[in-house]
């Protein structure tokens, strides 16, 4: 087995726009490909993460990506598990270069959840839940978050002020993030005086519906070296599918993540006390507080700790800076390309290109994507510096 690296990303500008997602796309490929060869020369495989069809009426984006990258018959699929696309897409091209079936494959996540308007958005999330029962009873999902949330807490001594300092934080590092797309603070008061969407959940509290693009190249040691690409080693890989249905779901502890986490731990021979940067599915507040405790950053109910410098935590916490991007909250949450912003924020700590985020002597980096009802479905990636 060869070891695969990511040897270049690019993103389309995150937010609302009037280009469909082959622009988006396109824009993403260009940066990824800015120093290197025409991706004809290049690539030899392509995945796409893409949540759903209904927001541009479009299937086999696989074959319209690639045509569009102008990689004609090259195997071409679109995958996904709702916002966890993007890292599956991430997983199969690491799969593909690790086993020597390919050399290069490309990584790519779209969507552009504008198109159908706000209740376009709603609907095509909303199939992410059983259909049997709970689509059909009106559940979205700030509602279902909202049922973990007042769970969590229920169960602990977090407050809806402990939340918010979360939403405080990753707009600060989104401030210094040029690629986010809201490039702005808030403060504590911004966040509780916003309405509620559905309580305990505010405003703040939430994700924006956001387009956008992503693409990661993976490749072999070998062609990284080739390229002469300043790349990063993706050491680990874990993924979990858990329960779809909420009715079937554990609200206090996200054991899907815990397992795919764990999985990718293993994978890459190290414990989350090694991980220096982290990169979480921040959907909602609530979401990062859980993935540090489950991940195994933070004792239980102290996840919302991730606000506080390290060395200012409760005992039993790590010394990881998570969401330095700002976050699926404030760096935007393309559903399809989230998973690949994540890796996109890692490989350029790890590479020392994070600019005013930068944190220092980042060596190893998680990334931690989830789709469907919190870890319906959850895809971890253990990355490290070369």
């Amino acid at each position: 087995m060869t070891d695969a690296h990511i040897a270049a990303v690019g993103t389309s500008p995150l937010g609302w726009t009037d280009l469909p997602g082959r622009d988006l796309f396109s824009r993403a490929l260009a940066e990824t490909f800015a120093d290197l060869p025409d991706p004809a020369e290049v690539v030899d495989a392509l995945y796409v993460g893409a949540q759903s069809e209904r927001y541009e009426n479009q299937i086999m984006q696989g074959t319209l990506l690639a045509e569009w990258a102008g990689l004609q018959n090259r195997p071409a699929e679109r995958v996904e598990a709702c916002a966890a696309a993007g890292a599956l897409a991430l997983k199969n091209a690491v799969r593909d270069v690790r086993a020597g079936v390919h050399d290069a494959v490309l990584a790519c996540g779209v969507e552009k959840m504008t198109a159908g308007g706000t209740e376009g958005a709603t609907n095509a999330l909303a199939a992410a839940f059983e259909r049997a029962l709970e689509q059909r009873s009106g559940i979205t999902a700030p509602s279902q978050y909202a049922l973990i949330a007042r769970r969590y807490l229920h169960e602990t001594d977090v407050t809806e002020a402990d939340l918010a300092e979360i939403a405080v934080k990753n707009h600060r590092n989104a401030a210094a993030n040029p690629r986010a797309m809201f490039q702005r603070e808030v403060d504590v008061e911004t966040v509780l005086d916003s309405e509620y969407v559905a309580p305990p959940l505010k405003l703040y509290d939430c994700a924006p519906v956001t387009d956008g693009a992503a693409a990661v190249l993976v490749t072999s040691e070998r062609l990284a070296a080739d390229l002469a690409a300043d790349s990063v080693r993706v050491a680990g890989v874990g993924t979990a599918a858990n329960a779809l249905a909420v009715a079937e779901s554990n609200l206090t502890y996200l054991e899907g993540a815990d397992v795919a986490a764990s999985r990718a731990y293993e994978d890459a021979g190290i414990e989350p006390g090694d991980v220096d940067v982290a990169e979480v599915h921040d959907a909602f507040t609530v979401c990062e507080a859980m993935l540090a405790e489950a991940v195994g950053f933070a004792p239980e109910g102290r996840g919302v700790e991730t606000v506080r410098d390290p060395a200012e935590r409760s005992p039993g916490w790590t010394d990881v800076h998570i969401n330095t991007s700002g976050g699926l909250k404030a760096r935007g949450h393309p559903i399809g390309a989230t998973g690949l912003t994540q890796a996109v924020e890692a490989y350029e700590q790890l590479t020392g290109r994070a600019g005013d985020r930068q944190i220092p002597d980042a060596g190893t980096a998680l990334l931690v994507n989830e789709g469907g009802l919190a870890d319906a479905h959850t895809a971890a990636h253990v990355l490290t510096g070369v």
